[in-house]
């Protein structure tokens, strides 16, 4: 279920900041030699996790297992992947955007010649999972505080060697202690170095992870640590869903019982995670909260990982996501993924042919 629209006071910062990543920049060329017009195509791309009844994964399946659906229209899976596994490309983005149209009709517009990305590009691109660490150190943590750092290292060691991570904490105001690293030492010394803070704005600190973690192409997850409810944001915890979602980007959220004494926080965790296709967990100690990072570093190591070029649609708002288990056989297993998310804009730019050749699309 998508959330309600943004309330205004609110919508230029997420008119800044919403949308998917562009992985595959196309140059077609116009009528003049001299002109090229680049057009940016969104790769949507989904993290799916397939469980049995008992909660079990479900893994071994393949692309014709799954049928994806936006607004109700079939989708074709360009690229598939499993756990940590490589990535197999399915289709071949330039031939597929010429034949359908791809999503904007300005293609129509220059001539049928594409330069498609390169193979390995996309494939080192896809790769692996970006593992963004949100801790809270509000004053809410004070109590737990190093069994709580310790959790995190222990999960932070415990993560196959294809993931990044970043590790970032927050009270009032965010701390990005690690940038994203593959370095486990560094990340885990931004860990023990963090200290307790003031109040707790875990929104504002959401919102500005999501945008980090937005920067990056491939998989990107976000992993928090909240020990209690909200007391200093100013931005709405639906807006922040919201973004996460059009983004791809599954928030898993570890809270304790100090936050379950807050029906509101709870409610809202709850629906944040399920809405991006991750989870939430309520610890009532601190071997709990290790088994729930173990969990989550469980999850990410089954989850199927694909991407698709959407199909013509005139809907520019919200689209709904859905995805579907082909066969009798499968149709007992549940599927886990985001239910939606919001296009961006068009992007075009004419100029200079050798001008276009060099330039880089910004993320």
């Amino acid at each position: 279920m998508a959330y309600k629209p943004m309330e205004k006071r609110y919508l230029l910062i997420l008119t800044l900041l919403l949308g998917l990543v562009p992985l595959s920049t196309f140059r077609t060329g116009a009528q003049q030699d001299t002109t090229r017009l680049r057009v940016v195509v969104n790769l949507v791309q989904l993290n799916v996790a397939v469980t049995n009844n008992k909660g079990d994964y479900v893994s071994g399946l393949h692309p014709q297992d799954f049928a994806i659906t936006e607004d109700g229209i079939p989708q074709n899976i360009a690229t598939f992947e499993e756990g940590n596994g490589p990535t197999t490309r399915l289709l071949d983005v330039a031939a597929d955007v010429g034949k359908n149209g791809g999503d904007e009709s300005a293609l129509a517009q220059g001539s049928a010649r594409m330069q498609e990305s390169p193979p390995e590009t996309l494939s080192s691109a896809i790769a692996g999972a970006n593992v963004f660490i949100l801790f809270d150190t509000s004053n809410y943590m004070y109590r737990g505080f190093v069994f709580a750092q310790d959790a995190i290292a222990d999960f932070v060691r415990s993560l196959e060697r294809a993931d990044r991570i970043a590790f970032y904490s927050y009270s009032r105001d965010l701390y990005r202690a690690a940038a994203l690293t593959s370095d486990r030492s560094e990340v885990v010394r931004g860990v023990r170095t963090s200290v307790a803070g003031d109040d707790a704005a875990l929104y504002n600190s959401l919102l500005l992870t999501v945008q980090d973690a937005g920067q990056h192409p491939g998989r990107k997850v976000i992993v928090v640590f909240s020990n209690g409810p909200d007391n200093s944001s100013m931005v709405p915890p639906e807006d922040v869903a919201e973004l996460a979602q059009s983004a791809g980007i599954p928030i898993y959220m570890i809270s304790t019982t100090e936050a379950q004494l807050e029906p509101v926080s709870t409610a809202v965790f709850d629906r944040m995670s399920a809405a991006t296709g991750g989870k939430a967990y309520f610890a009532k100690s601190w071997r709990d909260e290790k088994k729930a990072f173990a969990s989550i570093r469980d999850d990410l190591a089954h989850l199927y990982s694909f991407s698709y070029y959407p199909k013509p649609n005139p809907n520019r708002g919200w689209r709904s996501i859905k995805v579907q288990l082909i066969g009798e056989r499968l149709k007992k297993y549940r599927v886990r993924t985001r239910n939606g998310y919001r296009p961006r804009p068009s992007r075009f730019s004419a100029g200079n042919a050798s001008a276009s050749t060099s330039e880089s699309v910004p993320n």
